[in-house]
């Protein structure tokens, strides 16, 4: 049965063509659902549902399979019989349209629409859902239409009664009252296991959860806007023409031929991976190039605007309609790049890394000169910073509020003048229940606080959690706040929107805007993530090959995590593996029993998302001594290797710039 969901309008909103390939799943891979699904996962989505229920108790959840669409809505027609009835996942189809609802409250012929939203609300801004100049704010577009499209689907479904619709969301004004707030809801362990219907809980009631931080607002005098047709869906359609397009789009099962267009192109989740396309699987993003623009197999194959680093050129309307999307049809006057003795601008960085492509350069472009003077002035010892934060809806901690940073884990690697290398110090808070930023600081300021050398971050983030963690100390009573606040103050600078403005005599220095001021490598392809730039100069550079190709015990490069016969790079005879993936999975060598019996079913740990949820792992306060010592290693040595990388990349500017 092809129904219309709300899941599948949402889809279609972003871009009717993505409803064909949904409809021919089996034949386009999508990345979407998978990454929604962990994204819930880490921020605590199924923990703010079963929450919010919470504040609806003795309701009565609808259970049928997903794909069982006749059997849901008959499950739910039977309920609404009662004359007053909560119940979770209700079912309703109306002319092939298909909806659950997270929370409906029947009250006589009332009926209350309530959407859980595991995104922050801030009741003190008027503008929050709607900008100041009367336009929908973008960020919440696609949740206000999903929430339009349940109250039309609900409204025809049963007309005699009253719709009002709610979202129901974490409140950014209120604070947890109680520790261990996220673990009462814990998401259940098991491949079968469906976190939505199956969250285990340790409370049943919303007194024992203390203070709630959601918060419910009424939202159908916006919502009826929509449906009248204020704001429009899609160019040209508002809502309910909208829904009859997407409608008839997906019943027929055909490519409906929806423009292409730049910014929903490029996010396009219907992109196969080249093993994928060897198995036989279609790239949804490529049949549109074919089908839009002529792109021949080949042409699928080479760079495109798409790949262009930080492209938000007026020139993209115009090279869409003059059918130029492929990096060898563009030309200088395209890119109108910026030159500059001193660095390389933004528009010459995109000029840099087309003009690279088309002519198959893969040679460095260097500013030397001003890169060897910028390094001049840094000071020995160079102090290299990595965090590992988490900030979810349901603090782990009473005192705290949604999506509060916790800052749980630091790295810190030290290059002295004579080149020596070692893992000078680490930090992690792996045991439950406890607020660890104050102690954070004060091992950052034991770590950093003998010497006056330079210190280096990679991107903002490092900035923007020091200045949330002196906003904490500054409403906290800590005996030595002051001291902890002027040291995080002299690493740091303030944020431009701050009260009190400041940068700090050892303001941490960007070694991503070093990268992109004076180096541009095309094994990158455009990024400037550690995780793209370290492959990239380890692959040129010969300095890098040899000496982390060899063992830690003979490359100089001390380690608190790895033993000393641990190589960062195969041997060069081998194909290239980044050293990212060649951390070691997590619970290598345990018996199939012990591994049947763990609460965290992780792999391993290669990224940001996996520490995250790793750490909210680790809050299980029943978690076994020994899984939480393999958790914790996993998050030492994926942390290690980002400030390793950070040194790696700084070995390469000095060998490059000699």
């Amino acid at each position: 049965m092809k129904v219309l969901s709300k899941s599948r309008f949402k889809i279609g909103a972003e871009c009717p063509n993505k409803l064909y390939y949904t409809f021919h799943k089996e034949d386009f891979p999508s990345t979407k659902e998978e990454d929604t699904f962990l994204q819930a996962l880490a921020q605590g989505g199924f923990q703010v549902e079963e929450l919010a229920r919470m504040h609806y108790p003795g309701g009565h959840i609808v259970d049928s399979p997903h794909y069982d669409y006749l059997g849901a809505v008959a499950e739910t027609t039977e309920l609404l019989k009662q004359e007053n009835v909560v119940i979770y996942e209700a079912a309703f189809l109306w002319n092939d349209l298909f909806i659950r609802t997270d929370i409906l409250v029947k009250k006589g012929n009332h009926l209350d629409l309530i959407e859980v939203k595991a995104k922050l609300f801030d009741p003190t801004d008027l503008y929050f859902f709607v900008g100041k100049k009367g336009g929908l704010v973008s960020s919440w577009k696609p949740y206000l239409f999903d929430l339009a499209f349940q109250k039309y689907v609900l409204s025809k479904s049963v007309p005699a009664a009253r719709v009002t619709a709610h979202l129901m969301m974490a409140d950014k004004t209120k604070k947890a009252s109680r520790d261990g707030l996220n673990q009462l809801f814990r998401i259940p362990s098991g491949k079968n296991a469906d976190p939505r219907k199956d969250i285990l809980k340790r409370v049943h009631r919303l007194e024992e959860v203390g203070d709630t931080v959601l918060t419910e607002k009424n939202m159908n005098s916006l919502i009826e806007d929509i449906l009248e047709g204020k704001y429009e869906v899609l160019p040209g359609y508002p809502f309910q023409e909208a829904v009859s397009y997407l409608a008839s789009v997906y019943q027929s099962g055909q490519y409906p031929n929806w423009p292409t267009d730049y910014s929903t192109c490029k996010g396009c989740e219907f992109r196969a991976t080249k093993e994928q396309l060897a198995a036989g699987k279609k790239s949804g993003f490529q049949e549109c190039m074919r089908t839009q623009h002529g792109w021949t197999d080949s042409q699928c194959s080479e760079p495109s605007i798409f790949e262009i680093w930080n492209f938000r050129s007026k020139v993209v309307p115009a090279l869409f309609q003059e059918n130029r999307l492929l990096m060898h049809q563009l030309s200088e006057e395209d890119l109108a790049p910026e030159y500059c003795n001193t660095e390389i601008s933004s528009s010459e960085r995109r000029w840099i890394q087309v003009k690279q492509a088309v002519q198959g350069d893969n040679s460095i472009h260097c500013v030397k000169e001003e890169l060897k003077g910028t390094m001049g002035e840094w000071k020995f010892p160079l102090h290299f910073i990595d965090f590992e934060t988490s900030g979810v809806a349901l603090p782990f901690t009473k005192g705290r509020r949604p999506y509060e940073q916790v800052a749980f884990q630091f790295s810190h690697h030290v290059l002295r003048e004579d080149g020596s290398v070692c893992h000078q110090t680490e930090y992690l808070s792996s045991q439950p229940g406890q607020f660890p930023n104050f102690e954070f600081a004060r091992a950052l300021k034991s770590a950093l606080g003998g010497d006056s050398g330079t210190i280096f971050k990679f991107a903002s983030h490092e900035n923007t959690i020091v200045n949330a963690i002196i906003e904490q100390l500054g409403e906290s009573k800590e005996n030595d706040k002051k001291e902890l606040i002027d040291f995080l103050k002299s690493i740091s600078k303030s944020k431009k929107d701050s009260v009190a403005q400041w940068e700090g005599t050892r303001d941490m220095v960007d070694l991503r805007k070093v990268v992109l001021n004076y180096y541009y490598n095309p094994l990158t392809k455009g990024s400037n993530s550690i995780k793209a730039v370290l492959p990239a100069v380890l692959q040129v550079c010969a300095y890098l090959k040899d000496k982390y190709a060899k063992p830690l015990s003979e490359n100089g490069v001390s380690s608190l995590n790895f033993p000393g016969t641990h190589s960062w790079l195969k041997d060069s005879n081998q194909a290239f593996v980044s050293p990212y993936k060649m951390l070691p999975p997590l619970f290598e060598g345990w018996a199939e029993e012990e591994k049947e019996e763990l609460l965290s079913e992780m792999e391993g740990i290669a990224d940001g998302g996996m520490a995250l949820t790793a750490y909210a792992k680790l809050q299980y306060v029943d978690m076994t001594e020994k899984e939480r010592e393999e958790l914790t290693s996993g998050l030492k040595k994926y942390c290690e290797l980002d400030t390793l990388a950070m040194v790696m990349i700084y070995e390469h500017f000095r060998e490059i710039t000699r």
